[in-house]
């Protein structure tokens, strides 16, 4: 069973909303389903919650030391308290799905993400499970760092939302170990598509535009 589920983004304000944070995003939403309060804790360095599902504990972490230095968190931790790679689940922001869509994996490489490079580093494997958000790609390799640390659109921002709340009801899979349940529930997930316009005869006659006349820290996040 997964014991250690790890949010990945950058600490801040500045940061919250943006789609490098989408790891915060998950973890809070399973935060409010198990019924738990994150709090700071140095010795973990980052924000934790801990709680008990069928007598097992499980522990709910927000590194707070910036994107790049996610595997100091994830190793103290997980050493701590004796959690083995392939019971730790990492979940963060991924360019190469399109918002609204999800993957689980087991292992394999950090491509790039330098959250996932520490995470290697710190623990001494690739070895873990990984929960990989779509944040969609910006198209031209450059522009990578400036579009994860931006806040997505609003029609994105809500395909993000809706693909962690569908993917958070993975999560007694996730906790009984039946990883193979929660992959086929996580990657069968449906994108809602958009409604059909109406036909024209049915559509409301526009309003003409003069009827209104009215007016009206040292660390620095890494990628």
């Amino acid at each position: 069973m997964i014991k250690l589920f790890v949010g990945l983004g950058n600490p801040g304000l500045e940061y919250e909303a943006t789609r490098h944070n989408a790891g915060f995003w998950w973890i809070d939403t399973i935060a409010r389903d198990l019924k738990v309060q994150l709090q700071p804790d140095r010795a973990y360095h980052g924000l934790v919650a801990r709680t008990s599902v069928n007598g097992q504990n499980v522990w709910l972490l927000e590194p707070q030391t910036f994107m790049n230095l996610s595997g100091k968190s994830v190793a103290a931790l997980a050493r701590f308290f004796k959690i083995q790679a392939q019971e730790i689940l990492v979940i963060h922001d991924e360019l190469d799905i399109a918002p609204g869509e999800a993957k689980l994996k087991l292992g394999g490489s950090h491509a790039g993400h330098n959250g996932l490079r520490d995470i290697h580093a710190q623990l001494g494997t690739d070895q873990y499970w990984r929960l990989r958000v779509g944040i969609g790609h910006p198209g031209v390799k450059s522009e990578v760092a400036n579009w994860v640390l931006k806040k997505p659109a609003p029609d994105q921002r809500t395909a993000i939302e809706d693909c962690i709340h569908r993917t958070s009801l993975a999560l007694p899979h996730l906790l009984s170990g039946d990883m193979v349940k929660a992959t086929h529930m996580i990657h069968t997930a449906k994108v809602p598509r958009p409604k059909p316009p109406r036909p024209a005869h049915l559509a409301k006659p526009q309003e003409s535009p003069l009827a209104n006349t009215s007016t009206v820290n040292k660390d620095s996040p890494s990628v």
